[in-house]
């Protein structure tokens, strides 16, 4: 136990209770914490100038030689107090490090904003004589606890997926467990000390015990702004749907002009590349794909001025295009495989082979329904069938490409021909073509079959795309 670890993380907020934490770790014989080592106003506390050694200027150009210098200290563990504002640089490295300890304390966002609120009005961030204790009622403000409940749950989240994804775990603490010497004895061992402490820590004293309400000054907006905060996250659209890649091999330059296209799967392709090939004054064959990220790179420092963009196709017409280029039709570019598990194991009425004689407008119909009950698992992680970049939503799509490249331009498959033909004057060519849509070579029209049922199917499916790009039922026309 003793050499579990060689340092430790105190992870925190302000008004959490890290003082409190810190100081009765600190009565332990085998630990020191040296306060917020990593806070880019200061090093440690705001009247020092070094920690272990390491001046401010020497944390603020290399901040792993702090690390190294609290884990190399002579004797004991040593360790700090880290917020989600402090340096980011080192955010990572502490937590990739299997010998860093962590421990994480929490507190209600709510107690915690309106105790920083009134250390702020008072002046005062430490109580440790009752007598010089300094009160306020505050202004509640709804947006910036908002921000700051945000930015809590957003901090959390990280370090909890981090932890989960490297196999680890940290020592989980409330505000209120730091009145319990039990637990921070437990503590101590998770850290690797058998000392055990008969009495907490009396020089700190809590500053602010009455009530919320008490606290501000204006508590009808205070009730008003925390009636409307969903703290259950109630309505939030749940995804079970995987984390795709960039997928850059796929993108597309024009051998000229400096354009790069993002393509979403089944959407408008066919029509942007012939458009990109007319601006550049060849064919589709000049146009450069299958790329690397390296090269992309490359590619993006010798185009100056370049631009990236993306087309979005409305749902509805973008599921119908990817079954029947995909899962309808048989041959070379289409899911056998799969094709042959849906009518199997989900009985989508599809025929043996494409084109049949026996399958028209109505079997077509009662197909595609099937397909969308299908997708309705598969978006949702219940079958063992891939979800393939042909259906699966552009949010998550999008959320891919940016793990590489944010697209300069979004654009609608419903007004890209005027997009286009702006943003090929932003990058110089001012006698652009106009784009010629090509129609999808589909066996049977989407017009032909759409209906109320098809359309809430399909926001059903892909409620995330409807409501992250506000799009709203298809028209035909």
């Amino acid at each position: 136990m003793a050499n579990r670890f060689d340092y430790f993380v105190l992870f925190a907020e302000m008004r959490t209770g890290s003082n409190f934490l810190e100081s009765n770790i600190n009565s332990f014989d085998r630990f020191e914490c040296f306060g917020e080592a990593f806070n880019p106003h200061f090093i440690g506390y705001p009247n020092k100038t070094e920690i272990a050694g390491v001046t401010r200027a020497t944390r603020d150009a290399d901040p792993l030689r702090l690390i190294d210098a609290i884990k190399n200290r002579p004797a004991g563990l040593g360790g700090f107090r880290y917020f989600h504002d402090h340096d980011p640089r080192i955010l990572d490295t502490v937590l990739d490090d299997t010998r860093c300890a962590k421990i994480i304390l929490t507190r209600n966002p709510l107690d915690s904003y309106v105790s920083w609120k009134i250390a702020q009005a008072t002046g005062q961030w430490k109580l440790t004589n009752v007598k010089r204790r300094k009160d306020s009622r505050v202004r509640f403000d709804g947006d910036e606890f908002e921000t700051h409940l945000n930015q809590t749950h957003d901090f959390q989240v990280r370090l909890m997926n981090h932890l989960q994804k490297s196999g680890q775990t940290a020592f989980y603490l409330a505000y209120e467990d730091l009145q319990d010497i039990n637990v921070i004895n437990g503590l101590a061992q998770f850290l690797g000390s058998e000392e055990q402490l008969d009495a907490l820590d009396k020089g700190l004293k809590k500053q602010n015990p009455s009530s919320l309400t008490d606290k501000v000054s204006n508590p009808h907006d205070f009730e008003k702004a925390i009636a409307r905060l969903d703290r259950f996250n109630l309505h939030r659209t749940p995804s079970f749907e995987p984390r795709r890649g960039p997928a850059a091999p796929s993108f597309v330059t024009c051998k000229e002009a400096p354009l790069l296209y993002l393509p979403v799967r089944s959407g408008p392709e066919g029509s942007v590349l012939n458009w990109m090939a007319q601006l550049d004054g060849g064919t589709s064959e000049d146009l450069q794909t299958g790329l690397n990220q390296k090269s992309l790179r490359q590619w993006k420092r010798k185009n100056t001025g370049h631009r990236s963009f993306t087309v979005l196709r409305h749902p509805v017409v973008r599921a119908h295009h990817a079954f029947c280029t995909k899962i309808l039709k048989t041959g070379p570019g289409t899911f056998d495989g799969i094709r042959k598990i849906l009518r199997n194991s989900f009985k989508i009425p599809l025929p043996g082979k494409f084109p049949s004689e026996e399958y028209g407008l109505a079997e077509h119909r009662d197909a595609f329904l099937g397909f969308l009950d299908f997708l309705i698992a598969n978006l949702a992680g219940q079958t063992a069938i891939r979800v393939d970049a042909h259906w699966a939503t552009q949010s998550a799509v999008l959320q891919g490409m940016a793990q590489f490249i944010i697209p300069d331009h979004i654009f609608r498959e419903s007004e890209m021909g005027d997009e286009l033909s702006r943003l090929a004057v932003q990058v110089g060519w001012k006698d652009a073509p106009g784009l010629v849509v090509q129609e999808d070579d589909l066996p049977f029209k989407l017009a032909d079959i759409y209906d109320d049922k098809i359309e809430q199917r399909i926001a059903q499916i892909y409620q995330r795309d409807y409501m992250m790009f506000g799009f709203d039922a298809w028209k035909s026309n």
